[in-house]
């Protein structure tokens, strides 16, 4: 089965949180982050948040890169997700990883849209897996 699209969930911490609250540096960077992939820009929007904190997405015409900063906590949560063979995510993640000046980071990937044949209905299982597990 092929899936439709690669979801990559990219956590960011110890980033530097001058960038992590600056709304038009964190533009700059989701926005090369997805021309470096391979990817071809829709629309952008961004939201500063009061006292701190950003919130954005890059809509591409394969989906979408989006960014959710907590600065106090030097802290970034970056999805994404992609449909199509061409684009590099990887690249994508290295350049937010290096430009948001991360200490340490994770990453789970997944694939999306796994659409099973005609075949394959008449027998499917739901299919539950745990991704991301958090903890307090």
């Amino acid at each position: 089965m092929d899936a439709l699209g690669h979801h990559v969930l990219l956590e960011l911490y110890g980033c530097d949180a001058f960038v992590l609250n600056d709304t038009k540096k964190i533009k700059d960077i989701l926005t090369e982050a997805a021309l470096l992939a391979n990817a071809r820009i829709v629309e952008t929007a961004f939201h500063r948040f009061s006292p701190h904190g950003v919130s954005g997405v890059v809509i591409i015409a394969e989906s979408h890169l989006s960014v959710h900063t907590w600065p106090e906590y030097e802290y970034a949560a970056i999805d994404i997700f992609t449909c199509g063979e061409d684009i590099r995510a990887d690249l994508a993640c290295n350049h937010i990883i290096s430009k948001f000046r991360a200490k340490s980071s994770a990453m789970v990937e997944m694939k999306r849209g796994v659409i099973p044949t005609a075949n394959e209905y008449a027998g499917a299982v739901t299919q539950r897996e745990e991704v991301l597990a958090c903890k307090r």
